[in-house]
């Protein structure tokens, strides 16, 4: 990973004239609230110190030319007359991506320079793609002097992924890559697109374990379990599982089938955690914040079926050691993917011995740990 002084000559050397701005944006995680987000409910994200970093420079010409420093110094360029999917290229769709969406909002943008690196790590569930899109965007408003909120930022991001790139995703990745806090975490309400921070505690660090299981299934039991969610708000007569209630789904429960039920049960359960979570933050009540993690597993495993075995390993032997002093949970969609805890700082040391010494043993994978800070957003 390079520093922006390193970014700066870099491109420098490509493009022969300095860059006039280097933008960052960071990358996420989330603390608690899965599979809630394209339900309409809640979710309780944190930016983190991983991110995307562009350097940029406005042209005078119709170009766009991206330069990817982590793909061997890959260039992909094109014309904003003619913004084509590439099917050689698959990194650069995310930037013709934002360029489209960008160019509908604000026709009157010109060509970009680009010079970009980032750190966040592939395949983790940490949401490289929206820090992508999100740095993107900020390059533009930076040289443009666009007039770009942090939320329409967010919902071009979106939109670049899910209507160009061809990946259906929420919004909760490029908002808070967007608009997170720096030491704080973001309660969103996916429906209303509110939000509120809460402060994290000063004893506590953000760690995430990857189990290095890779996630082959999630694309296709991502969209099962999002057609059985559907289901179940039509058989409770709801437009989303966000406004229905334990009671109505207990009500309804002979015309579910089982799995159905189970999906439904994790959704309305896990609302209420996250709420919970953010009430327990404010309050300082971590034991509280223990338990709404730990619930929050067993019902991603039981109900919801998406953990695996080396996920449950790990989230077994991490809260042998953390208690009920902070939490720990699968994060992401599932499948494989990565751990996030909450740990006091005096024991995190012990939480990555314990992680090394018996995960490897266990499963035959090696477990990455990184220990995060929860930063500021791009447009915050």
């Amino acid at each position: 990973m390079l520093n922006r002084q390193e970014l700066q000559d870099a491109f420098l050397s490509h493009f022969g004239q300095p860059a006039a701005l280097t933008v960052h944006a960071p990358g996420r995680v989330n603390l608690i609230g899965e599979h809630t987000d394209y339900n309409g409910g809640f979710v309780f994200p944190a930016a983190i110190n991983f991110g995307t970093w562009i350097a940029a420079c406005k042209r005078s010409d119709n170009q766009v030319v991206a330069v990817a420093m982590d793909i061997n110094g890959n260039e992909n360029s094109f014309n904003l007359d003619d913004i084509q999917f590439d099917h050689n290229q698959s990194w650069a769709n995310y930037v013709r991506g934002v360029v489209k969406m960008l160019q509908q909002a604000y026709p009157d943008i010109n060509g970009m320079s680009l010079m970009i690196t980032g750190n966040v790590p592939q395949g983790a569930g940490l949401s490289s793609s929206a820090s992508f899109e999100i740095a993107l965007l900020r390059a533009f408003s930076d040289a443009y002097g666009l007039s770009l909120t942090g939320v329409e930022a967010a919902l071009l991001g979106q939109k670049a992924e899910n209507d160009f790139v061809g990946c259906s995703c929420g919004i909760m990745d490029q908002l808070v890559s967007a608009l997170g806090g720096e030491d704080q975490a973001m309660l969103l309400d996916c429906e209303a697109l509110t939000y509120r921070h809460t402060t994290l505690p000063d004893d506590l660090a953000i760690v995430i374990i990857n189990s290095n299981v890779k996630r082959g299934l999630v694309d296709s039991e991502y969209n099962i379990r999002r057609e059985q969610c559907e289901e179940a708000a039509g058989v409770l007569q709801v437009t989303s599982l966000r406004h229905a209630t334990l009671e109505q789904l207990e009500q309804h429960k002979p015309e579910l089938k089982n799995t159905v039920y189970q999906r439904a049960h994790h959704v309305i359960t896990e609302n209420a955690r996250t709420l919970a979570m953010f009430d327990a933050l404010e309050a300082g009540d971590i034991a509280k914040v223990s338990q709404v993690m730990a619930e929050s597993h067993v019902s991603m495993r039981d109900d919801f079926e998406i953990t695996v075995p080396q996920i449950d390993f790990l989230v077994e032997q991490i809260a042998q050691v953390v208690g009920d002093k902070g939490g720990v949970r699968m994060t992401g969609g599932g499948f494989g993917g990565c751990v996030v805890a909450l740990i006091p700082k005096k024991l995190v040391e012990k939480v990555s011995d314990t992680v090394n010494n018996f995960y490897h043993s266990h499963t035959g994978l090696t477990a990455a740990i990184y220990v995060c800070s929860a930063e500021r957003g791009a447009f915050a």
